[in-house]
Formats: C-alpha cells, sequence, structure tokens
C-alpha cells in the first residue's frame, strides 16, 4: 500500500550486498551515466505487485541515465532500515523507500535527511518523518470504490468479511478506511469479521479457512490485496465467483486473470509501473536539486470481466 521519482540505468541485474539481508539488482549506466546514483528498497519482491514496481523504476532510471540500486527487504522492517543506511554511507543522491512499516521507516528516513540526501516514498507512506515527495495511489478512493463495487455485485445486501493487510502500513490503513466509509451507505450489509493476512497469499488461504467455519454464510469479501484475494479464493472452492463475490485490490496478472476467469468478482487496479517511474523522476530532480510535489496520487480503477483485457500486462 505516495512518493517519487530518482535516476537509474541500465537492465542487467547484480548482486548487491546489504547487512541484514536482501539481494539487491542495479541498473547499470550508459554512456555519460552514473554520476546520480539512486538507492530503492522495496518492502519484498516476493509479490508480483512490487515486482511491477520496481520494473517500472528500473525502465525510468535507464530511460534518463541514472544508476539505480535495488534492494529486496523481504518484508523486514529491520533489514530495510539497514539497507538505507548502507544507501547513505554509499553516497546515493537519493533514496526510493517502499517501506514495509510505515512507522518504522521513519528513523532510516530521518538518517538520510540529515545527511541530505533527499527520500521519495514510493505507494506507502511515511509516519513520523517527513519526506521529499509520497507517490502513491489513491487507497482511500479505491477503498470506497471497492465497497461500492462489492455491494453492486452484492445485491446491496448480505454478509461481508475483510482481510486486511500489513498492521502498520498506509495502504492497509488507507484501503480499509475507504471501505468501510463506503460500505456504510449499504446498510443490507454486514461486516461480520476483519482480520489481517499480511499481504500474502497463503496467510490469505488460511485467514480465510477460519473465516468460512466461524462466518458460513459469508456472501462477500473485501481483500486489501489480489495476494490475498486469491488466497481466498483457494479456500473458498467452488463457492468463489458464485455463492461468495470475493473484490481484491492492486490489478496484478494473476488478479486479472482471476478476475478474467471469474472467481474474482474484481480489482481495483492500480498502476505500479507508473508509481515506479513517478517515483525515480522525483528522486533525478531532488538529486539536481529541482523542487517536486509532495504528494502524487496516481488514480486507481475497477477492473471487472468486463474490461479486464483493458488491465492486463505484457
Amino acid at each position: 500500500m505516495l512518493s517519487l521519482s530518482a535516476l537509474c540505468l541500465t537492465l542487467g541485474l547484480a548482486a548487491c550486498g546489504t547487512s541484514g539481508g536482501g539481494d539487491g539488482s542495479t541498473a547499470s549506466p550508459g554512456a555519460g551515466a552514473g554520476d546520480i546514483k539512486i538507492g530503492m528498497s522495496v518492502s519484498t519482491l516476493n509479490n508480483p505487485y512490487f515486482v511491477q514496481l520496481r520494473d517500472g523504476a528500473q525502465a525510468q532510471a535507464a530511460k534518463l541515465g541514472a544508476k539505480l540500486t535495488v534492494t529486496d527487504a523481504q518484508n523486514d522492517a529491520s533489514q530495510q532500515v539497514n539497507q538505507v543506511q548502507n544507501f547513505t554511507s554509499q553516497n546515493m543522491k537519493a533514496v526510493i523507500i517502499n517501506p514495509v512499516d510505515s512507522d518504522a521507516a521513519a528513523p532510516a528516513v530521518k538518517a538520510a535527511e540529515r545527511v541530505r540526501i533527499p527520500v521519495v516514498a514510493a505507494d506507502r507512506g511515511v509516519n513520523g518523518a517527513e519526506v521529499a515527495q509520497t507517490v502513491a495511489s489513491d487507497n482511500v478512493a479505491g477503498g470506497k470504490l471497492a465497497a461500492q463495487e462489492l455491494a453492486k455485485q452484492l445485491g446491496e445486501k448480505g454478509t461481508v468479511v475483510v482481510l486486511q493487510g500489513t498492521p502498520g502500513t498506509s495502504a492497509s490503513r488507507d484501503r480499509g478506511q475507504g471501505f468501510t466509509e463506503g460500505i456504510a451507505a449499504y446498510p443490507g450489509i454486514k461486516v461480520v469479521a476483519k482480520q489481517p493476512a499480511d499481504f500474502d497469499r497463503t496467510k490469505g488461504l488460511d485467514v480465510m479457512t477460519n473465516l468460512i467455519q466461524s462466518h458460513p454464510d459469508v456472501t462477500g469479501v473485501f481483500a486489501e490485496n489480489d495476494e490475498m484475494a486469491l488466497g481466498a479464493i483457494k479456500a473458498l472452492g467452488a463457492k468463489a465467483g458464485q455463492q461468495v463475490k470475493v473484490i481484491g485490490f492492486d490489478g496484478t496478472p494473476d488478479g486479472i486473470a482471476a478476475v478474467k476467469a471469474g472467481t474474482m468478482a474484481a480489482s481495483i487496479a492500480q498502476q505500479p509501473r507508473l508509481l515506479g517511474q513517478e517515483a525515480v523522476d522525483a528522486a533525478v530532480k531532488l538529486a539536481k536539486g529541482e523542487t517536486v510535489e509532495k504528494t502524487v496520487a496516481v488514480p486507481v480503477k475497477v477492473a471487472t470481466k468486463e474490461n479486464a483485457s483493458e488491465f492486463q500486462t505484457s
């Protein structure tokens, strides 16, 4: 589950040592590039959404002739802090952070900014520290769209459960807020349970399996990302898309495939490649001493079976 720009370069992947673990990849510069170095710490690359975000960032860095080093925090907040600290000692001109935890990221961001290295937050905000820019989807609006679409598919009545993302992330908080506000407009729909599954497919399967036992009559599911939605669909089996409508969030390739197949009723589609591109754009400008907007909100859209082909990526 807000941030902007950076510079980078080519498409080769190379191991990048970071204390605390997490493999890194470096886009190597072309002729005359490499004087602008940007570090990017991604929360996890074990999620296709964040792989797309990274790919967008690498492509934009190559286009702009910047050198981008990407590390994988593996959903470990302390490891991410180490990675950002390493970036500061490596004389990066800007840092992009996609926080594992919006609160835990603050000390690392403050450390970077103390040595005048600007930080861009991507997809998720940072709490308790000021970043130069946050580029993210409008997650509150997306949560409201999810509520509206689920209500529509349920005929404005039913019993719903919510699979929440990782506690402490701005994306989970904002999507949950939007959904809660949106679903309140439908008195015929009752939300009977909310449980975290950490944006993870396997955890989504496990949590949904337990929820089915305690709420066998559930007719709708809102999962705060597609990975959890896909786990819920597996738990529901033949009920998914028939007796139970599942709404996901992200518009990942697997999510869109499930929408086309009819097992996922809809996904609130983000544009992760664009988020990565915007983050690099901002980082490069900041490295050059230019000013950027504090917040960039990237729109989201509802992907349904009728329009799913519009959201497919190569």
